[in-house]
């Protein structure tokens, strides 16, 4: 809400999500020795979840 607020918004838009999404989860999810191994960090898990989740 912050994102669309500061555009001038007072609803938010898939784009925010989107943009915001990285930022506020990289804090809130740990990859697994195996995702270590393969080299997959939380930015990509998170660009990963945002592609497979339709935008309403």
């Amino acid at each position: 809400r912050a994102r669309a607020y500061l555009q001038g918004r007072d609803f938010v838009m898939p784009d925010d999500v989107k943009a915001m999404a990285p930022k506020v989860l990289r804090h809130r999810l740990r990859t697994t020795y195996e995702a270590d191994a393969l080299g997959i960090d939380v930015d990509e898990i998170t660009r990963r979840v945002l592609g497979a989740v339709p935008a309403p």
